[in-house]
């Protein structure tokens, strides 16, 4: 009986995110209507603030699934490269290219950020920090990059990458902007390879 509830109330939190992302990445957050989306999958705007208290609850649940499905995106596209610092360079670049994508564009680089703040801040940008200082931690003991600060350089390499995608979300011509982030972010990150490395 409480697992079968269990099941329902997790059920209905699925529901109401798939039909939240669908809505949001259609209308954008403002102009999306709770009545509607709770009317598409049969539930009521009494489940919807049960679940996620407000609308911007549920844009943060929205968020959390697509960011994480966004970095296992970048970590399995990485993971093709045998060599670290081409794999730490491959998430990266992985993750700024889906900034093309116009439901990350709307949703994720647009209407996140102006509705819950820096997206710098947002607790699942941990696991991407914590991945990115363990890379390099790595490549600092394998003599590949210099001996930087990890945390620091983590945190500005992750920023680099995500501004470039906010530059990407908010240009007129997001594919040109690309080529010229991704280039650019090549050139930074290059200065902390140790002399002699590739």
């Amino acid at each position: 009986m409480v697992k079968r509830r269990a099941e329902m109330v997790e059920e209905t939190r699925a529901k109401l995110i798939q039909a939240a992302r669908k809505a949001f990445a259609e209308h954008g957050y403002a102009a999306a209507s709770m009545d509607d989306l709770t009317a598409e999958v049969g539930l009521t705007r009494g489940a919807l603030y049960h679940n996620f208290v407000d609308k911007k609850g549920l844009l943060q649940a929205v968020i959390e699934e697509i960011d994480t499905e966004m970095a296992e995106k970048a970590h399995a596209l990485s993971a093709k490269e045998k060599d670290g610092w081409k794999r730490l360079l491959a998430e990266a670049i992985a993750y700024i290219k889906m900034a093309l994508e116009p439901e990350i564009q709307r949703i994720m680089l647009r209407d996140g950020p102006a509705v819950l703040g820096d997206p710098s801040q947002w607790p699942s940008q941990n696991v991407c920090l914590a991945r990115t200082m363990e890379a390099l931690d790595m490549l600092i003991e394998q003599g590949v990059v210099k001996p930087v600060d990890a945390e620091a350089t983590a945190r500005l390499l992750n920023g680099a990458a995500l501004n470039a995608a906010l530059w990407i979300a908010a240009s007129d011509h997001p594919k040109a902007v690309f080529n010229k982030a991704v280039d650019a972010f090549k050139q930074l990150a290059g200065g902390i390879l140790a002399t002699g490395s590739k």
